[in-house]
């Protein structure tokens, strides 16, 4: 009977292995399905992009469609870059932050500090909402709020305005989801020694959950960096480097639809999309570190 009751247990774990090691393989092969079409695209980015970036790429604006065609047809490098796109880009990038950042943290400590409040569901529901409304439409509404009514033309302004709006959604849930990981008993023991309740968020909340905040902003930096639609409705472009917010200004978003537009800087859309890349997966990585920290 003992032996019997043995060789059912070893079956039953040799089942168990068999099963367990089958399951291990689907995940591993699930998993290499999932990551092989970034990897592949990065690969492809860097096999043709890889040539054009230098320091002239960096500091010079593009060449117009006869000096392209000229180089080619030499066969030597497309001359200049896209330094308008890049200025462009941090100008847009820098004024949007400033927009977005203050308005989304306030508004994600609201929520968390009023969680079952009619105004904070609502809130929540609305940026839930905005979270998934397409990024066309969010340019068509600054489009109408500010290139129509504020500056009277396309402007950096107007472009920075639809990213900020595209970035508010997930800097608020990011700041509500930070603010409950931390321990309230963090937040009682600062009121039960009389600190005033503005202090004990600027003072003790904040601080406290600093590295969710950045995590937070840095993705959602990295989730408009790339957005072209809205900037198509608001910026326009420009073939200088612009620094004045009323004005047009490149993105190196609206460079790489312009190049894709001119058969002879197709070398200029990778060069541009290996270093647009590079940018974004530089935050989300870095966003990850801050993240894996704070656990």
């Amino acid at each position: 009977m003992k032996y019997q009751h043995k060789q059912i247990a070893k079956s039953k774990l040799k089942s168990r292995t068999i099963k367990d090691k089958a399951i291990r393989v689907l995940v591993v092969l699930l998993s290499v399905v999932t990551i092989s079409p970034i990897v592949l695209i990065i690969f492809k980015l860097i096999e043709k992009g890889y040539k054009q970036i230098s320091l002239d790429f960096i500091l010079k604006t593009p060449p117009n469609s006869y000096e392209a065609m000229t180089a080619l047809a030499n066969g030597e490098l497309i001359p200049g870059g896209i330094a308008n796109g890049i200025t462009g880009t941090l100008l847009m990038m820098v004024v949007a932050a400033v927009m977005a950042i203050p308005v989304g943290v306030v508004t994600g400590i609201y929520l968390y500090e009023n969680p079952g409040k009619f105004m904070a569901n609502l809130t929540r529901n609305i940026s839930d909402i905005l979270q998934g409304v397409p990024s066309i439409v969010l340019g068509l509404i600054a489009y109408i709020w500010v290139v129509k009514s504020i500056t009277n033309g396309y402007s950096a302004l107007a472009g920075s305005v639809s990213l900020a709006i595209m970035m508010l959604p997930m800097i608020v849930r990011s700041t509500e989801e930070t603010l409950k990981m931390i321990p309230v008993t963090i937040k009682e023991a600062a009121l039960a020694l009389g600190v005033p309740y503005y202090k004990v968020i600027l003072k003790v909340l904040i601080p406290t959950g600093f590295s969710g905040l950045l995590t937070g902003i840095l993705l959602g930096i990295s989730r408009v960096l790339g957005e072209t639609a809205p900037l198509m409705l608001t910026a326009l472009g420009s073939t200088i480097i612009n620094l004045n917010i009323t004005k047009p200004t490149s993105a190196v978003p609206l460079l790489i639809w312009e190049f894709y537009n001119d058969p002879n800087m197709v070398g200029l859309i990778w060069s541009s999309s290996l270093l647009l890349m590079a940018i974004v997966l530089s935050l989300n990585l870095i966003s990850k570190q801050i993240a894996a920290r704070t656990k």
